[in-house]
């Protein structure tokens, strides 16, 4: 028993207008998405060399330690003791490298507030402050020492 379609033309235009789509998403698709990707699961491998070429901004904490062991040993006895150095202070490779390059010291003014201004969003023991009521224009610093807060 053989069935027809009354229409089949139209059935036979929505294939090929498929069969179009079809092609020029593959088409797209091969333009569009880069050779290297997919070579290191959902990623496109390449990005990682040009990761690589890129310069290094951040000397990490352990290039810290060398030169401030005070500071690092005043951390230890505080509350910002898992706060990396380079988190208030600043990407400090090239200071790492020729330590005659000075960095800039932070605003606290500006950069505790980041973390500290008070919110209800954070948790109830976390240390908080609303900056326009707490101080008269001071930095933070003038009065809290930021690598071995006591609150």
């Amino acid at each position: 028993m053989r069935i027809t379609f009354k229409d089949a033309a139209h059935l036979i235009r929505l294939v090929i207008v498929v069969l179009i789509a079809m092609a020029a998403f593959a088409g797209l698709r091969s333009l569009m998405v880069p050779e290297s990707f997919g070579q290191y699961g959902h990623y496109r491998g390449n990005a990682l060399e040009e990761i690589r070429a890129k310069p290094v901004s951040f000397a990490g904490r352990q290039a810290c330690a060398e030169c401030h062991d005070a500071v690092v040993e005043a951390k230890k006895a505080g509350k910002h003791v898992n706060i990396g150095c380079e988190a208030c202070h600043g990407a400090q490779a090239k200071h790492a490298e020729d330590p005659s390059l000075k960095p800039t010291k932070p605003d606290t003014a500006v950069l505790c507030a980041r973390c500290h201004e008070k919110n209800s969003a954070k948790p109830h023991g976390f240390p908080q402050v609303a900056t326009k009521d707490h101080n008269t224009g001071m930095a933070c610093g003038d009065c809290h020492q930021p690598h071995q807060p006591k609150l």
